[in-house]
């Protein structure tokens, strides 16, 4: 399957490259996800807690979920 991209200009679907589909091809559009709604500082905040996530995994201060629901479960 092929990616076609294309842009809004005043409310119309318009193509940026050319394309070797047949005159009257019909095409299935759908919206691509941008992802979330995340405005700048929440995505600096995001990434820096990964940061600091995977800097834990490396120096093996991590534990099991597993691990971690057993004891939540435990406090009840």
């Amino acid at each position: 399957m092929n990616t076609l991209k294309a842009v809004v200009r005043n409310g119309r679907l318009v193509m940026d490259e050319p394309t070797e589909l047949p005159e009257g091809s019909a095409v299935d559009l759908t919206i691509a996800d941008s992802g979330d709604d995340l405005d700048d500082e929440e995505r600096a905040a995001l990434h820096t807690a990964l940061e600091r996530s995977w800097a834990d995994a490396k120096a093996g201060l991590i534990r099991p979920a597993a691990e971690i629901l057993k004891e939540l479960k435990g406090r009840e």
